[in-house]
């Protein structure tokens, strides 16, 4: 009889946990945390208070602090450090790791210098591995409280994308698939950055109307890029577009809706940094997103100003001013 399919999970923050709690209730899963006190914590009692309080993990679910140990127990490795430490953590990791091992990435950002996508450093760091990703409206509090979901694996080879469906599927998280991988993560990529035009918004107290213009003039900057850069209009209207961008922007759990809330009500990055404790990755983002729509002839206003605010020191009050100085054109025609 064949043995289970071993999951591993590399990183220990609040979605690479929970990610590997939902593998946990379907096959062994061992999750590597950086922290030697994290993964005893994990595994004597079964949560990761320095990111998700109380909240209780799948019993079954392992941790260790030996990245050796981590890689070498995968059948299916899961990317879920920061983008900012992926290509360092691979590289320690690739001699360890079998051939063939079907990658998927949980990040959502870019390599500062590179501009590449996870995907992409991960496919330079574990050459010949099927690479994709999970991706989706996912808040890791409300997945763990029980509340329901769905992500996306996408992944070209769709007969790996449905082998990989079922590890990470639970009664209340439902999982799709999608072979758009380019537009599945720019969708996440891009996303933190209208939430911090969001949250400025909420910090200013602009009301619900500005908010949804946001919004959606947001999704229609994202389609316009993504859609530029060779991927599939239709799945910025899916869970990796639409649905992420909506949790993002909307929910006060959202890390990068937090930062643009703060900047709005005159904190420094450094301060908010310290406060969270966690990275918000659209802050790191901003300005290689403006660089790629520079570079594909793609106006991005909002993300123009955000990029303003959090690298040239604009205050959110004033980013706004900006939008509304903006020249209204047709809805539409930017992006057919």
């Amino acid at each position: 009889m064949s043995r289970p399919v071993q999951v591993t999970v590399l990183g220990g923050g609040s979605w690479g946990t929970t990610v590997a709690s939902l593998a946990a209730g379907n096959t062994p899963t061992l999750l590597w945390a950086r922290s030697a006190d994290t993964a005893r914590e994990i595994n004597e009692q079964h949560t990761n208070s320095r990111y998700l309080e109380d909240r209780a993990l799948t019993p079954s679910l392992r941790a260790t602090s030996d990245l050796r140990e981590a890689a070498e127990h995968a059948d299916v490795l899961v990317v879920g450090t920061p983008s900012h430490s992926i290509r360092d953590v691979l590289a320690e990791a690739a001699p360890h790791v079998r051939p063939w091992v079907p990658v998927l990435s949980l990040a959502k950002g870019l390599e500062a210098g590179t501009r590449l996508r996870p995907t992409q450093i991960i496919g330079e760091t574990l050459p010949g591995h099927p690479v994709g990703l999970l991706a989706g409206p996912n808040l890791a509090r409300e997945v763990l409280d029980g509340k329901a979901a769905a992500a996306v694996v996408a992944l070209p080879d769709a007969a790996t994308a449905c082998a990989l469906q079922p590890l990470f599927a639970a009664h209340l998280f439902r999982v799709y698939r999608n072979e758009d991988l380019l537009g599945s993560e720019l969708g996440g990529v891009l996303k933190n950055i209208i939430a911090i035009a969001a949250g400025m918004a909420e910090g200013l107290g602009v009301g619900d109307n500005t908010r949804a213009m946001v919004l959606t003039r947001g999704l229609s900057e994202i389609t316009r890029l993504g859609v530029a850069m060779g991927a599939q209009e239709r799945t910025f209207a899916g869970l990796t577009g639409l649905g992420d961008l909506m949790a993002t922007c909307m929910s006060p759990l959202s890390r990068n809706r937090r930062v643009g809330e703060a900047l709005a009500r005159d904190k420094t990055l450094e301060e908010i940094t310290a406060e969270m404790g966690q990275v918000a990755e659209g802050v790191k983002t901003a300005r290689t997103v403006v660089e790629l729509a520079r570079e594909h002839d793609v106006r991005m206003p909002i993300a123009e100003e955000v990029d303003a605010v959090v690298n040239d020191g604009r205050h959110p009050r004033e980013a706004y001013r900006g939008l509304r100085r903006a020249a209204a054109e047709h809805e539409y025609h930017e992006v057919a």
